[in-house]
């Protein structure tokens, strides 16, 4: 019976021992192992086996990205206003065993390096710089703080600011000034608008007057051209007349008559203050002036179908020449 215990002590303390020397590391922790104390090796994720009573666990460390979150803290800009300032930081354990044993309590120590580089970043600019360039304070932090954690094994990926808290009285002003910039901006482009407009009105004048101008011109030079060849023409008519006086065709004369007799009669009929019009009693100088002007259009017409007479020679008179047979 006493052997039977002793057996099962015996089987107890192995499975104790075989399940002590059996690490299983989960996906994103790493382990470190000690020997006596000290460190010797990482154990990866998967399983792995210790050497009993010689071998044992030190530190489980999670080499997943994590999120810090820096308190809140009042910093004094460089212009002497008091912001309140608080961020995120972003990090991510590269070696395992430097981060277990080359720092305490890495999150606090992380913390609190943010919180002092935070400070000193804001307090070397002035507030309206902080307001706007919050990308140059996440990088210089960035630099200053990966720089500072790399010797602990972390990698520090990004660090973001959270907010940005003004004082009320800050914020109030800042209000007005946005509002009175912003009217500002409404009053320039309202002017802006109407210069532009007048500027478009006075083209569109300016282009309608050139083209205004340049149709009278035109019309004047078509009224020109045309009292040219009206000119023109009454000189021909002048001339013809003159030739046929100057030949002794009385006809011509009567021409003239009748043409300024019609002419003067039909401006008495198209006045506007003449209702009635008489005609005169003797009408018969008109119709003899037309007769005469019929007679000079046939006079004309059998002077164009009969050949011209020869011209004499030059030194000489003419010969008839007298027909054969006659």
């Amino acid at each position: 019976m006493l052997s039977v215990i002793v057996v099962a002590i015996f089987l107890v303390l192995a499975i104790v021992v075989a399940l002590g020397a059996i690490k299983i590391v989960p996906q994103g922790q790493e382990v470190t192992v000690e020997r006596f104390g000290r460190y010797t090796r990482t154990l990866k994720p998967g399983i792995s086996f210790l050497t009993p009573f010689v071998e044992g666990v030190g530190r489980r460390i999670n080499m997943m990205e994590q999120v810090l979150d820096v308190p809140r803290q009042d910093v004094i800009t460089k212009d002497n206003v008091s912001v309140q300032v608080d961020a995120i930081v972003f990090i991510q354990v590269m070696d395992a065993s430097a981060a277990a044993y080359r720092v305490t309590n890495l999150d606090f120590a992380i913390t609190q390096l943010t919180m002092t580089n935070l400070r000193t970043v804001v307090g070397n600019m002035e507030l309206d710089e902080v307001l706007s360039q919050r990308d140059q304070i996440n990088t210089r932090l960035l630099e200053v703080i990966d720089q500072a954690t790399s010797p602990w094994g972390v990698k520090v990926a990004r660090i973001e600011i959270k907010d940005l808290q003004p004082p009320p009285d800050i914020t109030n002003a800042m209000a007005r000034q946005m509002k009175a910039e912003r009217e500002r901006r409404a009053v320039i482009t309202e002017a802006d608008g109407e210069k532009q407009a007048a500027i478009t009105v006075a083209e569109g004048q300016k282009q309608a007057a050139i083209l205004q101008a340049e149709g009278r011109r035109e019309a004047a030079f078509r009224d020109a051209e045309a009292r040219e060849r009206s000119a023109q023409a009454e000189a021909k008519a002048t001339e013809l007349v003159s030739n046929a006086i100057s030949d002794g065709d009385v006809n011509a004369i009567n021409y003239f008559i009748a043409q300024k007799y019609v002419e003067a009669f039909g401006k008495l009929a198209e006045s506007p203050q003449a209702k009635t019009v008489i005609v005169p009693a003797d009408m018969a100088s008109l119709v003899g002036s037309i007769a005469g002007i019929a007679e000079l259009v046939n006079t004309a017409k059998a002077e164009q179908r009969q050949p011209p007479a020869p011209k004499p020679p030059r030194g000489g008179t003419a010969t008839p020449v007298t027909p054969k047979g006659g």
